[in-house]
This record gives structure tokens, C-alpha cells and sequence, in this order.
């Protein structure tokens, strides 16, 4: 097994329920990201993101505060099971905390998901959340 990957990131003047909403909105996906996403809000439910380069589905949501899904690459082999992400948004003193523990990511894409994560969520979202605030 793969080590656990565990990644986050400070916002500051954010609010949990706003980070959620990055993650869990297509549109506003979409638009933090710069790439195409459609996320269901259902247990159960489907998402892709990236133009369908990740997907999965809902395991669990607790509202503004975490989410769990099975996740995966489209580019992993189809024998690879999907990976388990888990995302937690708490307030901190100066905004929100975004942590996350992603469970089962195949060896040979460890590497690219770990680093992926600050590359194409915690940067794109903090550049989002200025423009925001103007």
C-alpha cells in the first residue's frame, strides 16, 4: 500500500462553508479550477473534474464541514480500485483550514496527486478568492 497523502491550506478571510462550496459547486469548480467539473451534491452522487481527467462519487457530505468520496484518474488502470479522499474545512484565526487525507492512490501517480493537490486546488483557489474580494 501506498503512504496516506495528507495536504492543506490556510485561507485567509474564508469561511468553511465557502471552501466547501469550491469543492462541492461545479460552477464555482469550474471557475477556481479554470477546468470543466460536474459534482453531484448527493450521497452517492457522481463528480468528475478536470474535463472528466478525475472522478468518482459521494461516500459521505456533512455540510461545510467534510466530504468523502471515491476518487480516481482517469488515466489509472481500470484494475487499479478507486482511492478514498477525505476533505475537512474548519475555521481558523484568520479564515478557514482546508485538510485533507487521501487513502489508496496507485504508486505510479502518488507523486503527481500529492503534488497536485497545491498545483491545482490550494494555488488556483487562493488566486480565486482574491478576485473575489475585489
Amino acid at each position: 500500500m501506498t503512504p496516506v497523502i495528507n495536504a492543506g491550506a490556510i485561507f485567509h478571510n474564508a469561511t468553511p462553508s465557502q471552501l466547501c462550496e469550491l469543492f462541492m459547486d461545479s460552477t464555482q469548480h469550474t471557475a477556481a479550477t479554470g477546468a470543466p467539473a460536474k459534482i453531484s451534491r448527493k450521497v452517492g452522487g457522481k463528480w468528475s473534474a478536470f474535463g472528466g481527467m478525475i472522478l468518482g462519487r459521494n461516500l459521505a457530505l456533512v455540510p461545510d464541514r467534510m466530504i468523502v468520496q471515491a476518487w480516481r484518474s482517469s488515466a489509472w488502470k481500470p484494475a487499479d480500485p478507486d482511492s478514498i479522499l477525505v476533505v475537512q474545512f474548519e475555521k481558523s484565526a484568520s479564515g478557514a483550514i482546508v485538510e485533507l487525507t487521501h487513502v489508496g492512490v496507485p504508486r505510479y501517480d502518488h507523486k503527481g496527486v500529492t503534488q497536485g493537490w497545491k498545483k491545482y486546488y490550494w494555488k488556483p483557489w487562493k488566486e480565486y478568492l482574491k478576485i473575489l474580494r475585489r
